[in-house]
């Protein structure tokens, strides 16, 4: 072969790898945009479900596009396209409507309309009472080492969803509020770990969530890792990661 033969053919060779490159950037940015976006877990106030930690997929698409599915907020029109509303017990992630770019992930509890209230830690949805049972003890270890038992509850939604809660002190700061009716367009969001989770029940820093500032629905847990693990530190993997979270269905 020719030596403008061989540098004919590392040209095309060259040009495929870009070709190769780009499509897979573009196929990713799609599906960051339109399906599925990354997101993981900074704080404890989903525990039990959520610990800090976890990485999961939120679908993008579950409750329709609106400013807020898009990368830096673009505004590219206003309320939602191909919209769905959230049921009751989804966990979702949104933004902070207070300043509109900080991501949130919460339990959906109330939908427009209803009332809410919590009643010395009972949650009550228009007047009615959700069933709280209580259920084995959460059990967390310590850096020390020790483990502390934390107190662990069931709750179920009028909707027949149920999931965990923790609450753990009585009569905390948010155990009982007054009553919160959720305006038409809005949802009441709560965290799994009531007496750790700045959520709707505290109308300034969070309050009610306007449909717009949903961003997606939780899906599945895709990796996990101790939260004092460092992700970069791969090394420590195979002792830090979380193996039986791996590929959790978000509930």
């Amino acid at each position: 072969m020719s030596v403008e033969a061989e540098k004919t053919e590392a040209k095309s060779g060259a040009k495929d790898t870009i070709r190769v490159i780009i499509h897979a950037l573009i196929l990713a940015l799609v599906v960051r945009v339109f399906l599925f976006q990354p997101f993981n877990i900074p704080s404890g106030s989903m525990i039990p479900t959520l610990l800090i930690g976890d990485y999961l997929f939120v679908s993008k698409y579950s409750y329709g596009y609106s400013r807020y599915s898009f990368p830096f907020g673009v505004d590219l029109f206003s309320g939602r396209v191909w919209a769905k509303e959230p049921e009751r017990g989804d966990v979702v992630v949104f933004k902070l409507p207070r300043d509109n770019e900080t991501d949130y992930i919460k339990r959906v509890i109330g939908l427009p309309g209803d009332e809410i209230q919590m009643v010395h830690g009972v949650l009550n949805i228009n007047g009615n009472p959700v069933p709280k049972t209580r259920i084995d003890d959460y059990l967390v270890t310590e850096p020390s080492g020790r483990e502390r038992r934390l107190s662990r509850f069931q709750e179920t939604l009028p909707n027949g969803v149920t999931y965990p809660v923790l609450d753990v002190v009585q009569e905390s700061f948010g155990d009982t509020t007054e009553v919160y009716k959720v305006p038409e367009g809005h949802f009441f969001m709560m965290g799994d770990n009531r007496d750790n989770s700045t959520d709707s029940r505290f109308l300034s820093e969070v309050g009610f969530v306007p449909f717009e500032n949903l961003v997606g629905k939780a899906q599945i847990i895709f990796f996990s890792m101790d939260e004092n693990s460092k992700f970069l530190e791969f090394w420590d993997w195979p002792t830090s990661i979380r193996w039986p979270r791996l590929l959790q269905v978000v509930h």
